[in-house]
């Protein structure tokens, strides 16, 4: 089919193209396909990142770029022999991403749609509140404590490192992990799905050369998890008792009452609001704008 110039300058042509073509249903259902798609991949990317499976994809698209390129320059054993290992390492895929997979199934059947119940709200002050209780009681006392909540990014890596407690979050038993000289107040507790997953674990240390030399390991591992993570960590100071939080890839030092509980009701309770009355559809668009605002 030849386009003739004079069409481009035509009113009806490009009228009746974007009636028949771009605004078809069709068409919008495979924009809609691509939408869905991307989100998914989107995910899965979020939810391993943070986590050894990240390397492991790195290794995998490695493989899947020998292969290209040799197939690319005829290299034909190469090629056959990357067409192996890539088939064969969906089976090893599967055994080697366990826990992410399962983690990811979990993740899934926790996820509704519809409102957040009041149970769950609920739920979310208490925890800040038993966050609150421990964190006056130890900074009054510079007791040093290092608590990092699990958000959207996984962190088996480190839950790993620690001592499995599975207990509720009370401000008590906070306070009594942290307490000098006791089997558990080493490291970091790590809360997952409302619970202590575990204490004594250990975070990456940051490598950047802007936290201030005042600051100690402590500061360093919770803006290291910062940086490989969405996780929020708070932090109390053992020589000054100060406050602090890192939030994406950020140190918050010195933080008032009334500013870290504004800084977690944020993060945990006011962020729900917006999402009450959101469908799947709304959700993506919403994913959409973010990451365009932060491309820019």
């Amino acid at each position: 089919m030849k386009l003739n110039i004079g069409e481009l300058f035509n009113l009806e042509y490009w009228r009746q193209l974007l009636s028949i073509d771009v605004f078809s249903l069709p068409f919008l259902i495979n924009v809609l396909d691509i939408i869905v798609v991307w989100y998914i991949v989107y995910k899965l990317i979020q939810l391993v990142r943070g986590t050894k499976a990240i390397q492991l994809f790195k290794g995998v698209a490695m493989f899947i770029g020998i292969r290209f390129v040799a197939e690319l320059i005829g290299l034909h054993t190469l090629s056959w022999l990357m067409d192996q290992v890539i088939t064969y390492g969906v089976i090893a895929a599967i055994v080697i991403f366990q826990p992410e997979i399962r983690r990811g199934l979990e993740h899934l059947g926790r996820t509704t749609f519809f409102t957040p119940s009041k149970n769950e709200k609920n739920k979310d002050e208490e925890m800040i509140k038993s966050f609150d209780k421990a964190i006056q009681y130890m900074s009054k006392r510079k007791i040093g404590a290092l608590i990092t909540i699990e958000r959207n990014t996984g962190l088996e890596e480190y839950i790993e490192t620690g001592i499995p407690l599975d207990a509720d979050i009370t401000g008590e038993l906070l306070i009594n992990i942290f307490i000098p000289n006791t089997p558990l107040h080493d490291g970091a507790v790590i809360i997952r799905d409302g619970k202590i997953s575990v204490s004594c674990a250990y975070l990456p240390l940051s490598d950047s050369v802007l936290l201030p030399k005042e600051f100690g390991t402590r500061h360093r591992a919770a803006l290291g998890v910062s940086e490989v993570s969405d996780a929020l960590t708070i932090i109390v100071s053992e020589e000054t008792g100060n406050v602090s939080i890192t939030l994406n890839n950020q140190l918050y030092p010195d933080l008032s009452q009334e500013k870290y509980l504004n800084m977690l009701n944020d993060a945990f309770i006011l962020e729900e609001k917006p999402k009450e009355k959101k469908n799947i559809f709304h959700m993506i668009l919403d994913e959409l704008n973010r990451l365009n605002k932060g491309g820019k």
